[in-house]
C-alpha cells in the first residue's frame, strides 16, 4: 500500500509573524544584558589577559619557553594553529555550500557560524605570528616588492601558501559575513533610540534603503561571494595539510591528508557551532528559530564528516603496513603503542567511536546529549593534530635522541589565552550584533512557519478572525 510522505517539520515554531521575527532577534540588543553576560565577559576577559601576558613573555624571552626540544620542533603552537582553522571551517561550509544548495534550515546557524569562523581565522592566525619570535616581522610572509635585497619569499614553501590561503579565506569570510549583516543593521537603525547607538548603526548599515534594486543587488553579490567561498572550503585545509604531507618524515608524507583534514575541519566546525549556538539559544530565548530539527541535521553532518575521519585513519594504518616502508609502519604502530598511545586512543573514542552514537534517533534529537558530544568531538579534534604532530617527530632516526615533549605554563598560557580571546569577541558580537539573520527568517516563515504550515497557508490568527462566519 502505498504511504504518502510525511510533511516536513517547520523551521519557525509558535505563532510567528514578521514583526515578532525582528522583536525576537533584536531583543537582546535592546535590553540589558543578563548578570551570567557580564559574569562570563569577566571571565573571558580575565583569561585573554592572562594569555596576552604569556605572549608578551614569550616575546620578550624567546620561543624557548615553549616546550619545544631537539626532537620535537612543532607541538602545541601548530597543533592550536590547525585546531583553530579547522573550527573556523564550518561557517562558510554552512553560509556558502548550503546557501548554493538552497538549504533554509542554514538560516537558524549561519550567522552565528559564520562570526566563529571570523574569530576563530584570528586566533589561527596568532599562531604562525609567535612561532616566528619576532611578532613586528609578520609582514616578511607576504611576497612583498624585493626590498630586502636578496631575501626573497620561498613561493614552494607550503608555509607561504599557507598565508595565502587563510589571508583569503578570512577576507572572504568577512566580507561575507559583513554584507548579510546590513539589511539587519539597518532594522536597528530604525528602531534603536540612543542617539550613539543610532550613528554607529547608521554607519554599520551603509545607507540601506530596502528598496528592490537594494535587494537585488544583495541576493547577487550574496550568490557571488558564496561561489567565491566554497573552493576555499577545500583549499585552506588542503593547504593546511601540506605544511605535513609535503615534508620525509614517517607519518606525515602521505597523500591522503588534503581530504582527510577538510572532513576533519568540517567535523569539529560543526561541532563548535553546536556548543555556541546551543548556549545562544537558551540565553537569547531563540526556541523558535533553532530547535531539535537544526541540531539533527547538523548531528547527521557530524556522523558523515565523523565517518570520513574514520575511514581515513584505517587507510593510514593499511598504507603504512602496505608501502613495506618500516620506518612508517613504526610510526604509525608507535602512535598506538608507544609513549603517547592515551592522546591516540582519546583520538580514535571522540573522533570516530562517540559519534556513531548520533545514528540512534533519540540520542540524535538530544540537546543535552548533542551539548555533551560537540564539546567531546573538538577536545578529539585537538587529540588528532597532537598526535599528527608531536608522536610523528618525537621518535626519529637516531635513538638517542628521542625524546618526550612536555607543555610548559607559557604554551598552556597562549592557547588558554586565545580561547579567552575568542569568547571576548563572541560575546561582544552576541550582544551587538544580530545572531540570527533577520531579513533572511522572514523568506521562510511562509513556507517553513509552523502557523503556516498548520493553518493551510493562511497565516497568524486566520482562523480566529473566521471562525464566527
Amino acid at each position: 500500500m502505498h504511504k504518502e510522505s510525511d510533511i516536513r517539520l517547520p523551521l519557525i515554531l509558535g505563532d510567528k509573524s514578521y514583526k515578532d521575527i525582528t522583536d525576537d532577534v533584536i531583543r537582546p540588543i535592546e535590553a540589558n544584558p543578563p548578570k551570567t553576560w557580564y559574569l562570563l565577559l569577566m571571565i573571558s576577559v580575565v583569561i585573554a589577559l592572562w594569555g596576552i601576558g604569556c605572549i608578551v613573555y614569550l616575546l620578550g624571552t624567546g620561543v624557548g619557553v615553549w616546550g619545544l626540544n631537539k626532537t620535537v620542533g612543532w607541538a602545541w603552537d601548530i597543533t592550536n594553529f590547525v585546531w583553530w582553522v579547522g573550527i573556523g571551517h564550518a561557517g562558510t561550509l554552512i553560509s556558502a555550500v548550503l546557501l548554493l544548495f538552497r538549504q533554509k534550515w542554514r538560516f537558524a546557524i549561519n550567522r552565528a557560524a559564520e562570526a566563529m569562523t571570523i574569530f576563530a581565522v584570528m586566533m589561527a592566525g596568532l599562531f604562525p605570528l609567535i612561532h616566528m619570535g619576532r611578532l613586528w616581522l609578520g609582514y616578511w610572509v607576504f611576497p612583498l616588492p624585493n626590498q630586502f635585497g636578496s631575501l626573497w619569499v620561498n613561493f614552494n614553501s607550503p608555509l607561504l601558501w599557507d598565508v595565502f590561503a587563510i589571508s583569503t579565506y578570512f577576507s572572504v569570510s568577512l566580507v561575507f559575513w559583513y554584507i548579510g549583516l546590513i539589511p539587519d543593521f539597518a532594522t536597528i537603525r530604525d528602531r534603536v533610540t540612543k542617539p550613539i547607538f543610532k550613528k554607529v548603526y547608521r554607519v554599520l548599515s551603509f545607507g540601506w534603503t530596502g528598496d528592490a534594486k537594494a535587494w537585488n543587488r544583495f541576493e547577487q553579490v550574496s550568490l557571488v561571494l558564496a561561489g567565491l567561498a566554497t573552493p576555499l572550503v577545500f583549499s585552506v585545509h588542503s593547504i593546511v595539510s601540506f605544511d605535513f604531507a609535503t615534508s620525509v618524515i614517517p607519518g606525515w608524507h602521505t597523500t591522503i591528508f588534503p581530504p582527510y583534514f577538510v572532513s576533519g575541519a568540517v567535523f569539529s566546525g560543526f561541532a563548535m557551532v553546536q556548543t555556541l549556538m546551543l548556549i545562544l539559544r537558551k540565553a537569547y530565548k531563540l526556541e523558535a528559530y533553532l530547535h531539535v530539527k537544526h541540531i539533527e541535521y547538523m548531528n547527521i553532518v557530524i556522523i558523515v564528516t565523523g565517518s570520513i575521519v574514520g575511514v581515513a585513519y584505517i587507510t593510514e594504518l593499511f598504507v603504512s603496513w602496505y608501502s613495506g616502508v618500516e620506518y612508517e609502519s613504526y610510526a604509525f604502530l608507535n602512535r598506538a603503542t608507544g609513549p603517547y598511545w592515551w592522546s591516540y586512543w582519546a583520538m580514535m573514542t571522540c573522533n570516530v567511536i562517540s559519534p556513531q552514537l548520533f545514528w540512534f534517533k533519540k540520542l540524535r534529537t538530544s540537546l543535552m546529549f548533542s551539548f555533551f558530544m560537540s564539546i567531546i568531538i573538538n577536545i578529539g579534534m585537538w587529540f588528532e593534530r597532537f598526535v599528527i604532530i608531536v608522536t610523528s617527530l618525537h621518535r626519529d632516526y637516531v635513538p638517542s635522541s628521542w625524546t618526550y615533549f612536555h607543555p610548559t605554563w607559557v604554551d598552556i598560557g597562549v592557547y588558554m589565552g586565545t580561547l579567552g580571546i575568542f569568547f571576548v569577541l563572541y560575546l561582544l558580537f552576541s550582544r551587538y550584533f544580530p545572531v540570527l539573520p533577520i531579513a533572511e527568517l522572514k523568506t521562510i516563515l511562509k513556507s517553513s512557519g509552523k502557523n503556516y504550515k498548520e493553518d493551510y497557508g493562511k497565516g497568524k490568527g486566520y482562523w480566529d478572525k473566521h471562525s464566527a462566519h
